[in-house]
């Protein structure tokens, strides 16, 4: 049982941003050779909902 989560927190922490960074250069570099299309501005919409570039500024007040 332990394992399990384990795993679940090792894909959590480290496949879904690696993901992400992937699906962002992706886009980057096929806009870069083909110009922007909706396969491109897809896969960064996907890798801002995964995992946003910016940090969110949280107020303490």
């Amino acid at each position: 049982m332990i394992q399990k989560r384990i795993a679940q927190w090792a894909v959590m922490a480290i496949a879904v941003p690696v993901a992400a960074a992937g699906a962002r250069r992706l886009s980057h570099t096929l806009e870069a050779r083909r110009g922007s299309s909706g396969l491109t501005r897809m896969l960064t919409k996907g890798a801002d909902m995964i995992r946003p570039q910016k940090a969110k500024r949280r107020r303490l007040w």
